[in-house]
């Protein structure tokens, strides 16, 4: 289903700027490379699971807001 909706554009700006908060980022981070050491307890995994989720759900809903304003990522 296709639909067209319209959306004021500096909301779609908004959008096209999100990013995981600098403090959930560095979590996330660190959580990776403690993964990459074997060095995570079965909490923590599932935190990481769950930050690296989001941030691919957050990069996919900036890419097509940045498709929608005609830009690619930087």
């Amino acid at each position: 289903m296709n639909a067209v909706v319209s959306a004021p554009i500096d909301w779609v700006e908004s959008v096209s700027r999100l990013r995981l908060p600098a403090k959930t980022d560095r979590r996330l981070q660190e959580l990776m490379d403690r993964n990459n050491d074997g060095a995570l307890s079965a909490p923590e995994l599932a935190e990481m699971e769950s930050l690296v989720e989001l941030g691919e759900t957050i990069s996919l809903v900036r890419s097509e807001a940045l498709h929608l304003l005609g830009r690619r990522p930087d």
